[in-house]
């Protein structure tokens, strides 16, 4: 009753004027606390700050149910409002984590943008790097989800969804040095001192048979592309090729699209009619070296025992895009194929090997994706 009384009386001095009144809860602090309500949503504070939106959310709805029931309430300027103060301390905590959340968020952005960028042009320069060597193939699927997982990075980055985009970004970095560690256990070889030693040999006894029998010899790295004959032990010529879609890899059985390694002999020239090619030099593949790898392997179980060993390997020309890629072969530009063609003869010997130099094309691309993925 005591109160009742005290509100009229200052409901009547307020009207007549007699002196300043104020409302219990000044309106500008509701509007101010409701801004920072839906600051607190668009900062994303039920997933960044939990506890603290909870908090928050608790006393906001407690103390609007109180002010809508106080809401005729006045009260005298000397007076304090304890659902003020209340409301003012809120207001506080509010602003408080707002703030902290600007400068985290403004903290992920950075963080996240970085990382993204950082992504994409390891992405770029990598898929140059794969593709320099063919090695997309060999990678099957995996480019492709990477890619797309970078691509969901900068999605979630542009939505303002930091977290996330730092939780696809880390995805698409490990997918990255998978792909790294894959091709450096697939190709490894390409670097390996020893196993280049030993093709380096190859080679120089090809090119000595023909110094010693007064002929013509081909040499062939798949690492470089490159094909070269030569005449009594002299470079006559050098021509780009391109191998199988799996051509870097070694030879292991019929239908892997890699193109054999080893010492072969030119055993047929066909001419037109005689190949589906422009012209063809069929090879001697699989001789005895291919067939004895080729059983050992299957005994062990790194060949399935439905496989095998195919044929029909050549080096030839293209009459067609649609024949621009070979199975597991060694094709050149048709200009070209016709002067090697006319000179070589049956018989001549024809040594492929993987590389020549330790600094060859895959071996460097190599090396600048294992650098890569250890600096990330």
């Amino acid at each position: 009753m005591t109160d009742q009384i005290h509100n009229t009386l200052a409901a009547i001095v307020c009207v007549f004027g007699l002196t300043g009144c104020v409302q219990a809860v000044p309106p500008d602090l509701l509007v101010a606390l409701e801004a920072i309500d839906h600051d607190l949503i668009a900062l994303r504070a039920p997933e960044a700050a939990p506890e603290e939106y909870k908090q928050f959310v608790h006393q906001w709805i407690s103390l609007k149910a109180r002010v809508q029931l106080d809401d005729d309430l006045i009260r005298w300027p000397w007076e304090s409002s304890d659902l003020e103060n209340e409301l003012r301390w809120l207001y506080s905590m509010g602003e408080r984590t707002v703030s902290q959340l600007h400068e985290r968020q403004a903290s992920q952005h950075r963080e996240a943008q970085a990382k993204v960028a950082r992504l994409e042009e390891q992405l770029r320069a990598i898929t140059t790097r794969v593709d320099s060597i063919h090695g997309r193939i060999l990678l099957g699927e995996k480019v492709v989800q990477t890619d797309l997982l970078v691509k969901q990075a900068r999605s979630f980055f542009e939505q303002k969804d930091f977290p996330r985009a730092m939780q696809a970004a880390e995805k698409a970095d490990h997918a990255l040095k998978a792909q790294a560690s894959l091709l450096n256990q697939e190709l490894g070889r390409y670097a390996d001192e020893s196993r280049i030693a030993y093709w380096r040999t190859l080679a120089k006894q090809t090119i000595d048979w023909s110094r010693i029998h007064q002929s013509t010899a081909i040499v062939v790295s798949k690492a470089d592309r490159e094909l070269t004959l030569y005449k009594n032990g002299r470079k006559m010529l050098s021509y780009p090729v391109r191998l199988g879609f799996n051509g870097v890899l070694e030879k292991q059985f019929q239908g892997d699209g890699a193109t054999p390694e080893g010492r072969y002999r030119v055993t047929d020239k066909r001419g037109p009619g005689q190949t589906q090619f422009y012209r063809a030099l069929a090879l001697d593949y699989p001789n005895t070296d291919d067939r004895r790898r080729f059983y050992l392997a299957k005994r062990s179980g790194r060949i399935s025992p439905a496989k095998s060993i195919g044929g029909q390997i050549e080096i030839h020309g293209a009459d067609n895009e649609l024949l621009a890629q070979t199975l597991g072969c060694v094709m050149l530009d048709n200009s070209n194929m016709a002067v090697l063609y006319e000179g070589v003869s049956v018989g001549t010997p024809v040594t492929i090997v993987g590389a020549l130099t330790r600094e060859n094309a895959v071996a460097m691309a190599l090396s600048e994706l294992v650098q890569r993925r250890d600096e990330t």
